[in-house]
C-alpha cells in the first residue's frame, strides 16, 4: 500500500499564477508589473482584481471584474468537500462490504482495489493539470479512490491489525482538527519559505519511496526497508507530518481564494486538494498501524 498524492505542485487558485497569493505581490516602490504568468496583475496583488474574459469597455479600457456574484465562499468549500468525501466514503463502504478479503477472494479483491487506485491516480493527474476544476472528474476520482481505500482498509483491519481502519480515521480527523486550530490561531505561517520547504521535503520523500519500491520489485523483500520495521515507523511519522503541512497549504489556498474573490467553481479545486491530502494522511496512518501491529 503505497501512499501517494499526485499533486505536489500546488497551483492554487488562478492556475497560471502559481500558488494563490505567493507570487502576485507588487514590486517595491511601484505597481505590480504584468507578466506572462499573470498579465492582469494589480497593485494589491489580487489575481481576481480583473477578469480577462469580461467584455472590453469603450475607448480601449482594460476588462473589469464583474459584480461580486458567483464568488467562492467558505460554505461552497464545505459543501463541495463534503460531497467529494461523501462519495469516497460511500464507495469505500461498498467495497468493504462487497469485496471480501478471505483466503478465497483476497487476490480478486486486492486486484480490483489496485486497479481502482491506478485509475484514481490517473484521474487525479488529469485534474491537476487542467486549468479549471471539473466536478465530474473530481467525483469520479473520489469514487475509485474510495474503492481502493475500502479494500486496503479491509485487508489491514481483518488480516493485520484489528481496528486499524477506525484508528486511522480518528488519527486523520485529529490531524485535520489540530492543523486547522493551529492555522487559525496563527501558529502556522504559510509563506514562500514554508511552501518551498514542504515541496522540497515532499519531493525527497516521494523519490525515496520510489527508489524503495523499485528495490522491492526487482530485489524482492522490503526493498531498502523504508516502509517496514523501525525505518518504516520513522517514515510513516514523516509522511503524516508532511500531510499536515499540505493541510496548512490547503487552508491557505482556501483563505486566499475567498479573500481574492475566486470564482465559485474554484471551490471544487479546494475540495479536490483537501481530499487528496486527507487520503494521504489516512494511508500513512494505516501503514504505520500495520507496521506497529505486524509480527
Amino acid at each position: 500500500m503505497r501512499s501517494s498524492n499526485p499533486v505536489f505542485s500546488r497551483r492554487g487558485f488562478g492556475r497560471d499564477n502559481g500558488y494563490a497569493g505567493f507570487n502576485t505581490a507588487p514590486q517595491a516602490g511601484g505597481p505590480a508589473v504584468a507578466t506572462q504568468a499573470n498579465p492582469y496583475a494589480q497593485p494589491t496583488g489580487n489575481p481576481y482584481a480583473q477578469n480577462p474574459y469580461a467584455q472590453q469597455q469603450q475607448f480601449g479600457a482594460p476588462p473589469q471584474a464583474p459584480a461580486t456574484t458567483g464568488r467562492m465562499t467558505i460554505d461552497d468549500v464545505v459543501m463541495r468537500t463534503g460531497t467529494t468525501l461523501g462519495v469516497l466514503i460511500v464507495t469505500a463502504a461498498l467495497s468493504w462490504a462487497l469485496l471480501p478479503v478471505d483466503d478465497a477472494n483476497i487476490s480478486r479483491s486486492y486486484g480490483i482495489g489496485i486497479g481502482a487506485a491506478l485509475i484514481g491516480m490517473v484521474l487525479a493527474l488529469v485534474q491537476s493539470f487542467k486549468r479549471k476544476p471539473t466536478p465530474a472528474l473530481i467525483l469520479t476520482y473520489a469514487a475509485f479512490e474510495g474503492v481502493f481505500l475500502g479494500v486496503i482498509s479491509n485487508i489491514v483491519d481483518n488480516r493485520i491489525a484489528d481496528g486499524a481502519a477506525m484508528q486511522a480515521v480518528i488519527g486523520t480527523m485529529a490531524v485535520f482538527a489540530g492543523v486547522l486550530v493551529a492555522y487559525k490561531a496563527g501558529w502556522i505561517r504559510v509563506n514562500r519559505r514554508f511552501y518551498g520547504f514542504v515541496m522540497a521535503a515532499a519531493l525527497g520523500f516521494v523519490l525515496l519511496m520510489a527508489v524503495n519500491l523499485l528495490f522491492a520489485v526487482f530485489g524482492g523483500g522490503d526493498g531498502l526497508g523504508f516502509r517496514s520495521g523501525a525505518l518504516g515507523v520513522v517514515f510513516g511519522v514523516i509522511g503524516i507530518i508532511l500531510g499536515a503541512c499540505f493541510l496548512a497549504l490547503d487552508f491557505k489556498q482556501v483563505e486566499d481564494g475567498i479573500a481574492y474573490g475566486a470564482p465559485r467553481e474554484e471551490a471544487w479545486l479546494a475540495a479536490f486538494g483537501l481530499t487528496l491530502t486527507l487520503v494521504w494522511i489516512y494511508l500513512e496512518f494505516l501503514r504505520l498501524l500495520s507496521i506497529l501491529n505486524s509480527d
